[in-house]
């Protein structure tokens, strides 16, 4: 690995760590769970996405458990929340929607980042670049005993799938894994955005 792509992988790992650990933590409150709780929903947010993928990869033990930092962030994304939440609560929902936006379009790029320097297919680097982006949420839900968002919700494991697929092209089309990066993940962003906006859904089953 590249010190470029070493500290690029990094840099977006953590940014998106802390931005999902807050959204973690923000589902979290109107549940009313304590202060552990809320660390917990906000861990395993931003981190289980992350885990997974490097167990699929046989990146062992994960980057998240072996760099102190990982869990760190995470647990000041939550802490943040619970003892600053009547502060956070007047967020408008549009800025939280940007984040969410946001750490979905981090964690697609640098999960598509990692399966590819570990010489994985192209095909299966845009699978683990979604795994890495909706994972975490989806063990969240699950944890919170209700049906995933990401199997009901609008336009959002396909916005990571999309922007994946894009950083892949652009690899391949031997752009610099920083423009790589900004392109796969501009296009998860704006179509998560944009989707909300013009509420686009995918297609769901007819059942009478």
């Amino acid at each position: 690995m590249s010190p470029e792509s070493n500290k690029l992988l990094l840099s977006v790992d953590l940014a998106g760590t802390f931005l999902f650990a807050v959204e973690g933590a923000l589902i979290a409150l109107p549940k009313n769970l304590d202060l552990l709780g809320v660390l917990v929903l906000a861990f395993s947010t931003a981190l289980v996405g992350g885990i997974i993928r490097d167990v699929l990869i046989g990146a062992s033990p994960p980057a998240s458990l072996r760099d102190w930092r990982y869990a760190t962030t995470a647990f000041a994304g939550g802490a943040i929340v619970f003892f600053l939440h009547p502060y956070i609560r007047a967020i408008p929902g549009a800025v939280i929607l940007t984040l969410d936006a946001a750490a979905l379009a981090l964690f697609a790029v640098a999960g598509t980042e990692k399966a590819l320097l570990y010489k994985m297919h192209p095909f299966i680097a845009v699978l683990l670049g979604a795994v890495t982006a909706v994972g975490g949420g989806t063990v969240r839900d699950v944890l919170l005993a209700q049906i995933p968002n990401v199997l009901r919700s609008d336009i959002y494991a396909t916005a990571a799938l999309a922007g994946a697929l894009v950083m892949v092209a652009a690899t391949r089309l031997k752009m610099r894994p920083a423009l790589a990066a900004v392109s796969g993940g501009s296009v998860c962003f704006l179509l998560r955005i944009i989707s909300v906006w013009q509420r686009w859904n995918l297609p769901r089953a007819f059942t009478g």
